[in-house]
């Protein structure tokens, strides 16, 4: 799966990054909601007064998702032997 990162100022001036947001293909049943959350996320780091510069977006849908939905949007390939 391809990540991508977003930087931009807060509110407050603050310089902030927005990292691990998957990208998915256009057919991809999830991309609407991903794209919804991550509108709600970058408005929450946005207002935030918070001294953190750098949010990973797959954490943030971790809290909020049911686990099951997490790891279908995340899911990985398991390597048969180690390949």
């Amino acid at each position: 799966m391809l990540f991508k990162s977003l930087e931009f100022k807060n509110a407050y001036g603050q310089k902030v990054k927005i990292i691990e947001i998957p990208v998915l293909e256009e057919d991809n049943t999830y991309r609407f909601m991903i794209q919804l959350r991550l509108e709600t996320f970058i408005a929450k780091v946005y207002r935030s007064r918070d001294v953190r510069t750098v949010y990973s977006f797959r954490e943030y849908l971790k809290k909020v998702l049911k686990w099951s939905l997490y790891e279908q949007i995340f899911k990985t390939d398991v390597l048969k032997h180690n390949a």
